[in-house]
């Protein structure tokens, strides 16, 4: 039941976005009752491919139209690749639509992913920051793309209000998206696609509850205009606020974003724009270990203070446009720009026995980042006799700037099974300081690519084989003093080059085959001043990127209602350590990722859709500091995971939809030399839906229950630390759809 001041807050926010609502829609520019316009451009939807910068128009619907069922789509962005049919590229993506997170009602974008099985998530160090492990690599929420390009989105936490798709892209990606800012994505990466117009206008108001007092409201409207319907407009709001299950945790979104789209006959152009703010009052921290993996809390328990949080507020935007020159040759360009504004007052237990007793100390980051991101290309496409070709040549470049300054207290007891609250300590020392951060880091990154697709036997065949010549220039300064930035204590500066070759042969209309060679590329060490007491040889030499080098073959299966797509793949990821005979630092450590991906989605029959699949992976550390830990396994990196959601239509009802997920997740090393492992764990969700009409306005109703038994469980080690898993959360929210 709702308090009565969750319902006043729901009531207001529903007026809010009523009136919100009604002066959107009232600008009779918007409107289109023109049915063959209308008819023309779900044609020109249905029909038009954007390959950044290629436009394609056949009879077949757009590769990033929903497959059977509408929980994922045909294909993705495949970066430099462009938009593809997921049948036709020698590489696997799963790409989750709008429809699957408004159902499900994912509040984050680990709501989303969580419905992958080669993807599990986990906290920031330290923060509340979502971190993802793709094939048993981390992938950090700095380096997810927005629309093809990084640095845009909120650096910790992103409201899926504002998002069209979520594409997870499995494997290594220097040669398809460049390197990424953070250095993190070995294994995988994603990228959040905007929303635009669709053909049909959309005016969509919801409401919104989760225990134990979020209350929200969000609006969604689109509306195309002008001749021919060529211009579009989208925009998109969310409000929440209040408790969470988890004991004394509260959060807050506010988060705006407006699409922009014209489509003309040779140009194109979108731009989107996007404000977020998010406040994180009393959030349950992660849990820092040395000797002993403590049993599991109860699953609502907090064991932070009330007075930590964060404060995360962000801008951002981006323009993209596409001209036909001819009718092969197509140029391409984007530009966009982010400014984010961070506060956090942290404290993360660090647990000393299996009592659960632990330390904790204030930790207070103020954080400010500002990046501006591009990129320009020419598509080609013709024939060399019975060789097809697209060619590929692009130009990325990415500039980034951080502040940060750093505080802390001293330390003070609790215990995570009966945690103590205490005052608000004072800080013991403040660097930075966190009331005027200076410059810290620059991150400059230049790119230019080549890339070739030839078609044989009327591309049944396709053989991709491309290159990137890439410049990664890092700058670290000391923290500032007294009002004035630090001098510049480290420089990286390094070119590295990135190939890819893959190849996918369509075996027939259901069955493709592929296989691929593609790298990833991480910011090389410096050598270290000393080991074990005595010097390096080559202190402070630095070394050239690090190229984790990935293989991959795998089969896909497309049956009109029901998709399918199984991999085997390997990962080699180097890094440094010193060679004890001669104390110099060398890269000759290495981790191995072996695995095989198996997923399903679609619509087997007509009101049942199937969406999961299962991972398995061996992560092996197969050189390490004076082979101490070889053949050990990786940390945070479960062997097997598996996912199996189904939904049900009920027959003879009123659009009542029933749907159910379970999750399973392997044991994990917390540690290298394996001697902590938390336990495997499995969590079940369910869900309803139901359709109706309320005064003569559609109207749908979702229900959903997420870790249905309640279970308290460590869902990840990554990083070394642990995060707790979420408790039972009721979820409830109605639709309206004028």
């Amino acid at each position: 039941m709702l308090s009565s001041p969750q319902f006043r807050r729901l009531l207001v926010l529903s007026i809010r976005t009523a009136l919100v609502t009604a002066a959107l829609i009232a600008g009779p520019a918007f409107a289109s009752d023109d049915a063959a316009a209308a008819d023309t451009a779900k044609k020109r939807e249905d029909n038009a491919t954007s390959l950044s910068g290629i436009q394609v128009r056949a009879d077949v619907a757009a590769p990033t139209a929903a497959y059977a069922g509408g929980q994922v789509a045909q294909g993705g962005r495949f970066g430099v690749l462009g938009n593809q049919d997921l049948m036709n590229v020698p590489f696997s993506m799963t790409s989750y639509t709008d429809k699957l997170i408004r159902d499900q009602q994912a509040h984050t974008l680990g709501d989303v992913v969580s419905n992958d099985p080669a993807v599990r998530t986990g906290f920031g160090y330290g923060n509340y920051s979502q971190t993802f492990v793709i094939r048993g690599f981390q992938l950090d929420s700095d380096d997810i793309s927005f629309d093809g390009l990084y640095g845009l989105l909120p650096r910790q936490l992103i409201a899926p209000e504002l998002v069209s798709r979520v594409e997870v892209f499995k494997g290594a990606s220097a040669f398809l998206n460049g390197v990424s800012p953070g250095g993190s994505g070995v294994g995988g990466s994603i990228n959040v696609a905007p929303k635009h117009a669709t053909a049909a206008p959309i005016t969509s108001v919801g409401v919104d509850y989760g225990s134990d007092g979020q209350v929200g409201a969000s609006v969604d409207i689109g509306r195309r205009f002008g001749a021919g319907d060529a211009f579009g407009l989208r925009i998109n709001a969310v409000s929440r606020d209040g408790s969470t299950a988890i004991d004394g945790e509260n959060r807050r979104v506010n988060a705006l974003s407006v699409g922009f789209d014209y489509t003309g006959e040779r140009f194109r152009l979108t731009a989107d724009l996007g404000y977020q703010k998010q406040v994180i009052s009393g959030g349950r921290s992660v849990v820092y270990v040395t000797d002993v993996v403590p049993k599991v809390p109860s699953a609502t328990t907090n064991y932070t203070q009330p007075w930590s949080g964060s404060s995360l507020e962000d801008t951002f935007g981006v323009v993209r446009a596409e001209f036909d020159f001819t009718p092969w040759l197509t140029g391409y360009v984007a530009a966009g720009a982010h400014h984010g504004h961070e506060f956090g007052d942290y404290v993360s237990p660090s647990v000393i026995n299996a009592a659960g007793d632990a330390t904790e100390s204030r930790f207070t980051v103020p954080y400010v980042a500002d990046t501006g991101t591009g990129e320009a290309g020419l598509n080609a496409h013709f024939d060399t006799g019975p060789v097809t070709h697209k060619v590929n040549v692009g130009f990325s470049a990415l500039s980034t700037n951080k502040a940060a300054g750093y505080a802390g207290s001293a330390t003070f007891n609790t215990n995570i099974y009966n945690p103590v609250a205490v005052p608000l300590p004072s800080y013991i020392y403040d660097v930075g300081p966190i009331s005027n951060p200076g410059i810290t880091g620059r991150t400059q990154l230049r790119s230019v690519s080549l890339s070739d697709t030839l078609g044989f036997f009327d591309d049944a065949l396709q053989v991709t084989a491309g290159a990137r010549r890439q410049k990664l220039h890092v700058l670290g300064y000391a923290y500032s003093v007294n009002g004035v930035d630090g001098a510049k204590t480290a420089e990286y500066l390094k070119y590295s080059t990135s190939p890819m070759l893959g190849i996918n042969y369509r075996l027939s209309d259901q069955f493709s085959i592929y296989a691929n060679h593609i790298e990833a590329l991480t910011e090389g060490d410096t050598a270290p001043a000393t080991f074990n007491n005595a010097p390096v040889t080559n202190a402070g030499q630095v070394f050239a990127p690090y190229k984790s080098r990935q293989n991959e073959v795998g089969v896909k299966w497309d049956g009109g209602s029901m998709g399918s797509s199984l991999g085997l793949f390997q990962i080699k990821r180097p890094s440094g350590l010193v060679d004890p005979a001669s104390n110099t630092y060398v890269v000759n450590g290495e981790q191995r990722n072996r695995g095989v991906e198996w997923s399903f989605f679609g619509e087997p029959v007509t009101g049942i859709r199937l969406l999961g699949g299962a991972n398995y992976i061996q992560a092996t550390l197969t050189k390490t500091q004076n082979g101490t830990d070889n053949g050990n396994e990786a940390v945070g990196v479960p062997r097997f995971q598996a996912n199996a959601g189904v939904e049900w239509d009920v027959p003879n009802t009123t659009n009542l939809t029933l749907s159910a997920r379970a999750v399973r997740t392997g044991q994990q090393y917390v540690n290298t030399d394996n001697t902590l492992k938390i336990p495997a764990w499995t969590t079940f969700d369910l869900g309803a839906r139901v359709s109706s009409t309320l005064e003569g306005v559609p109207v749908t109703f979702r229900l959903t229950v997420q870790n249905l038994t309640n279970k308290g469980y460590w869902a990840s080690a990554t990083g070394g630390y642990l995060t707790q898993g979420a408790p039972r959360t009721y979820l409830l929210s109605a639709n309206f759809d004028f």
